[in-house]
């Protein structure tokens, strides 16, 4: 069965505390009459730091959709390929072993995508596959899981490899001041994540059952508007509730599974914000805890959209993974309102003996 190996996670060097996200909101937008809701809106995230690709200065400025973007692909292949390699690294992997190479972004465009340059610049195979997936926001990280596990799936000794770089800072809108994109400057960070899901071997979650939901008629509750400046952001207010229609989708998944998704090992979950895993610890009726991965990289990095997922996989690691079989749910959600769910248990694969008697060296 495919194994979602250990995920690499990069995140830029600029940071920015809830401080000083609230002393500029403060200084920048004194007049709205809105400014207290949107500051306890903002401080309620529980997000501590994020990290910028910009110096804030360089941030809050906007030279137009064209440098915007330049700046979204300079950076992109200044910091894909560290992720890359730590990835493979981790999968003990090399980039000749990858059969299809599976990259989310919703925050900058390129045509042809990265996974072009890419296999041009670090030793793919020019026949691996590509597959770019930019139109499911937060929800890509899942959904990109799920893809590479339906690979594995159809082809049992292939490998895939999942990128995920998102820039939200680079898509901040000054003109843009509805209470929800005051609230999305304080929420969303910039973060990088890469992940092996290899047909065979491994250590990590070997992923057993996959599933997407849609709520009806919520297309428009997280959406782009986009305009000559780029990509407007629009959030819904209602979008924090979205955990009650989406529990029974992953309890369903679960079930059809013979698993009760209220009594697993495990949870990997997208952290949009704190409502969306307070509700979700209450509709499944599991303590705070669980989530705790998640709530971690809300707190540390804000919400870093596709990354999310993996870097919540990536602290499970981190604090020493699970039993062997533990059983546990990942999910990820984005626009549609949209879930990309998947189900597995930890497994732990035989080290390769040259990296074993590498590290025995090492000893």
């Amino acid at each position: 069965m495919a194994t979602l190996c250990k995920p690499a996670v990069s995140v830029p060097e600029h940071v920015i505390t809830m401080e000083e996200t609230l002393d500029l909101a403060r200084s920048r937008h004194a007049d709205h009459p809105q400014l207290p809701l949107a500051l306890r809106l903002i401080e309620n995230t529980g997000v501590r730091t994020r990290h910028l690709v910009q110096p804030i200065e360089e941030t809050l400025k906007h030279p137009g959709f064209e440098e915007r973007n330049k700046l979204y692909q300079t950076e992109a292949k200044a910091r894909v390929p560290e992720v890359v390699r730590q990835a493979l690294d981790d999968a003990e992997l090399k980039p000749a072993d990858i059969d299809v190479i599976i990259y989310v972004s919703c925050t900058g465009f390129m045509m042809p995508s990265l996974t072009a340059w890419m296999i041009n610049t670090m030793g793919f195979h020019s026949d691996t596959r590509q597959i770019p997936i930019a139109q499911l926001g937060c929800a890509a990280g899942g959904a990109a899981i799920n893809r590479a596990h339906d690979f594995c799936t159809a082809y049992p000794d292939a490998n895939a490899l999942i990128v995920a770089c998102e820039f939200c800072s680079l898509c901040y809108q000054p003109t843009d001041l509805g209470v929800g994109s005051l609230l999305s400057n304080g929420l969303f960070g910039d973060g990088l994540a890469a992940a092996v899901v290899r047909g065979s071997g491994g250590t990590g979650v070997q992923l057993e059952r996959n599933g997407s939901y849609l709520i009806p008629e919520t297309e428009d509750w997280i959406a782009y508007d986009v305009r000559a400046t780029g990509f407007h952001f629009l959030l819904d207010k209602r979008v924090p509730t979205t955990m009650e229609p989406l529990a029974p989708a992953l309890k369903a998944l679960a079930t059809a599974h013979s698993w009760d998704a209220s009594d697993l090992d495990f949870y990997i979950i997208h952290a949009g914000g704190p409502r969306i895993l307070d509700d979700l610890c209450k509709f499944l009726q599991v303590p705070p805890e669980a989530f705790r991965f998640s709530r971690a990289t809300l707190t540390e990095y804000g919400n870093i959209a596709s990354a999310v997922v993996l870097d919540a996989l990536r602290r499970m690691f981190d604090d020493g993974g699970a039993e062997p079989s533990a059983r546990g749910l990942l999910a990820g959600f984005g626009p549609g309102i949209t879930a990309e769910m998947s189900l597995g248990r930890w497994t732990v694969g035989e080290r390769e003996p040259a990296l074993e008697a590498a590290a025995v060296r090492m000893a």
